[in-house]
Formats: structure tokens, C-alpha cells, sequence
């Protein structure tokens, strides 16, 4: 069993930056993939980026593609999410989520295991 706690969320203005952190605890975290997703209020769970448990391998949303940036450091079992340039348009709830065994996956469905969620709230 994993459990996943998200932290790092807040209030930031648009043009600002925030740094979003997934630390593990249980299982084995470096067989995990890792992916964040979010879901802003009355809207579905969207995905955002995720990095695969071997090579490191990265995937992003189009959205955030070249503002956004996850990394993943095994020996304190947490994952990363640096988000840079924010808009108020990236408001919303973060979830991280791991897959076991996995290379990482844009579906919500492909994940083990969650978290509760930090909020990011980026003002115009």
C-alpha cells in the first residue's frame, strides 16, 4: 500500500510560480510511475504531466508543456512539480497518483493510488 500527500499549493499571482511536492510512503516508490493530475471546480480531472518509475520518462499535457516541469528523486520517495509562468486558467485541485510498475499514462484510470489534493489558486 502507497500513500501519497501533496503539499506546496497556494495563492499565486499569474506570471508567478509554484513548486508542488508528492512524497510517498509504503511500497516500493522507484517501481511506481508518478503522474499529477487537476480538477477545477465543476470540471473533470485533467491530466497534466507524469514520469515514468525507470528511465524517468516524461509526459505533458499540451497545456502545460514548457511551463511545467516534474521530476522524481527515489531516494526520498517524492516527485516534483514545478510550475512556472502560472495562469489563472491552472487553478484547480492537484492530485498526485501512482501506477505500479508503470511508464506513466494520460488516464486517470491507469493509477493505483491518490492523494487528497493541494489547492493552486492563480490570480489575474
Amino acid at each position: 500500500q502507497v500513500q501519497l500527500v501533496e503539499s506546496g499549493g497556494g495563492l499565486v499571482q499569474a506570471g508567478g510560480s509554484l513548486r508542488l511536492s508528492c512524497a510517498a510512503s509504503g511500497g516500493f516508490f522507484s517501481t511506481y510511475a508518478v503522474g499529477w493530475f487537476r480538477q477545477a471546480p465543476g470540471k473533470q480531472r485533467d491530466f497534466v504531466a507524469t514520469i515514468s518509475w525507470k528511465a524517468g520518462t516524461t509526459y505533458y499535457a499540451d497545456s502545460v508543456k514548457g511551463r511545467f516541469t516534474i521530476s522524481r528523486d527515489n531516494a526520498r520517495m517524492s516527485v516534483n512539480l514545478q510550475m512556472n509562468s502560472l495562469k489563472p486558467e491552472d487553478t484547480a485541485v492537484y492530485y498526485c497518483a501512482a501506477q505500479m510498475w508503470g511508464l506513466g499514462s494520460p488516464r486517470s484510470t491507469d493509477y493505483n493510488y491518490w492523494g487528497q489534493g493541494t489547492q493552486v489558486t492563480v490570480s489575474s
